[in-house]
């Protein structure tokens, strides 16, 4: 007899519509699964034996075939199992009535236990898209789907409760939706930038960096708190609508990140810190079966790379186009991916290699030529990406003692929102979010100078021996600076704060 049951899987981090196609038919007792499986799914067979002789029922001893259509896309994981025993029950008759209208997904143990798998967000966005009345998964999924409005969220923790649902002999309260219920939908406790003693200038430029979308780069000696400062960013960062939440949990979701991040909620935006020994794929994703990687974790927040010149100058590499098109392709043989990849870089280094160039109370042993190679070891296209730089000092002892409250991220946060709006309002509903993102046709009509700013301008570059492609960023830094201060036109002001955040092109590197 033959039964077909709807479920689904994940490839990149979309959901794709599966069917299952179980066929028991007479002959020696043998079952083959095909449809492009890995081994994973090949397992399931021995799997779903176990956990359906331990649950009461019978396995057929006849010729099993599993077909997973559609044939030509590959399988992967264990998420398969249930389905794949929920099929067999219904050919061998030993479940008489189905209810329709549900996908089902899940892993089994030998016991029978449903156990979590990966990508529940993603196919339970497909699910709501393509109209079915709901969803069967394991219920330790079942918060994690629970997001997606339009769908029932059944949540199963057996094999036997599963079956008793599907045919009717017993029902199961579908999950609250929690976007509905208002659960998740505030940013937990951030970390406050009012924990931090001193460093106003840098906060001030951390704020200009969100407020515009640019991407930041710290430099200091070690202990002036680079680290403490980057992560919290994302505590003056706006908040997500549930479009992005989504968007960004389904990257998690999929790679497998999703005990931790729909634990802490799916509204905080990711901060994402990989170690300087991190690989290409890992930063950039990929795999046989490819899986997002860090800047894809980070999309709609902060990318951190803590000593920049560090990290080997492949995975460097391999940040430039993301940082460009706001998205990464991965290309196999038969295949490409793209994932999404908007997120805003926050990177810190040290001066030089043993860190005290530019400590007034220690002193550097290193040579120029030291320091040069030092630097050089980021590359011009990659800061050419990077629109801010920072001078980091050491932080004096009257600032570590002081018991005056700093400024709380609450009111740095509110100036941020009010510079995004004017920004939003300004570029519309294209592709440009923010103006860091703005090109060259669009600073000539948004970033209007006046006279005495120009002019200003003009002598910075000539006195500062500034380079030609720092005129552009200065210019994207002010426009930023302006709208935090709410004016129409860039003043002399912005232009001269902006050109302070420009420390890299200043001639007072060795060369």
């Amino acid at each position: 007899m033959l039964a077909q049951v709807k479920s689904s899987c994940v490839y990149g981090i979309d959901g794709y519509l599966i069917d299952i196609e179980v066929d028991i038919s007479r002959g020696l007792p043998a079952s083959v699964i095909v449809g492009l499986p890995d081994a994973a799914v090949k397992e399931s067979k021995d799997r779903v034996k176990s956990a359906l002789q331990n649950s009461g029922f019978k396995y057929p001893s006849k010729r099993i075939t599993v077909n997973l259509a559609p044939a030509d896309l590959k399988k992967e994981g264990s998420l398969f199992d249930l389905p794949i025993a929920i099929g067999m029950l219904c050919a061998s008759e030993q479940i008489k009535k189905v209810r329709t209208g549900y996908i089902i997904i899940g892993e089994l143990s030998l016991d029978g236990k449903v156990r979590p798998v990966n990508g529940i967000l993603s196919m339970a966005l497909m699910c709501a898209k393509d109209n079915f009345k709901g969803i069967i998964l394991p219920s330790g999924n079942a918060g994690e789907a629970s997001y997606v409005k339009g769908i029932e969220v059944i949540g199963v923790s057996n094999l036997a409760e599963a079956v008793d649902f599907i045919e009717g002999n017993s029902d199961i309260a579908p999950c609250e939706n929690k976007c509905d219920a208002g659960e998740g939908c505030l940013n937990p406790e951030h970390m406050d930038f009012s924990e931090v003693k001193g460093q106003e200038h840098v906060k001030r430029a951390l704020e200009i960096a969100v407020a515009g979308g640019h991407n930041i780069l710290m430099i200091g000696p070690p202990g002036t708190g680079k680290t403490m400062l980057a992560k919290r960013v994302p505590s003056i960062m706006p908040d997500m609508n549930i479009e992005e939440a989504l968007e960004t949990a389904r990257i998690h979701s999929t790679a497998g990140a999703n005990k931790k991040y729909f634990r802490d909620g799916i509204f905080k935006r990711p901060f994402r810190s990989p170690h300087h020994t991190a690989s290409d794929v890992s930063i950039i994703g990929g795999g046989q079966f490819p899986k997002p990687g860090e800047v894809s974790l980070a999309h709609n927040g902060v990318l951190f790379l803590d000593e920049l010149p560090e990290f080997k100058r492949n995975v460097l590499e391999v940040l430039r186009q993301p940082l460009e098109d706001r998205e990464v392709t991965v290309s196999r043989v038969k295949t490409t991916i793209t994932f999404p990849a908007n997120y805003m870089l926050i990177a810190a280094m040290n001066p030089c290699p043993c860190g005290y160039f530019t400590d007034q109370n220690r002193e550097c042993r290193c040579t120029p030529l030291q320091i040069q190679r030092y630097i050089s070891r980021i590359s011009g296209p990659l800061m050419d990406r990077i629109d801010i730089h920072i001078e980091v000092p050491v932080v004096r002892f009257r600032d570590i003692a002081s018991k005056k409250p700093a400024e709380p991220s609450a009111h740095v946060k509110s100036r941020v929102e009010k510079a995004r709006k004017i920004q939003k309002t300004r570029f519309g509903s294209g592709k440009i979010h923010c103006n860091a993102q703005m090109n060259s046709k669009q600073i000539k009509k948004y970033c209007c100078i006046e006279k005495e700013a120009e002019e200003l301008l003009n002598k910075a570059m000539d006195n500062l021996c500034l380079s030609a492609r720092a005129y552009d960023k200065i210019k994207k830094i002010a426009r930023t600076i302006a709208d935090i201060d709410d004016s129409p036109g860039i003043i002399s002001r912005h232009i001269a704060e902006a050109v302070q955040y420009r420390s890299l092109d200043k001639n007072i590197w060795p060369a």
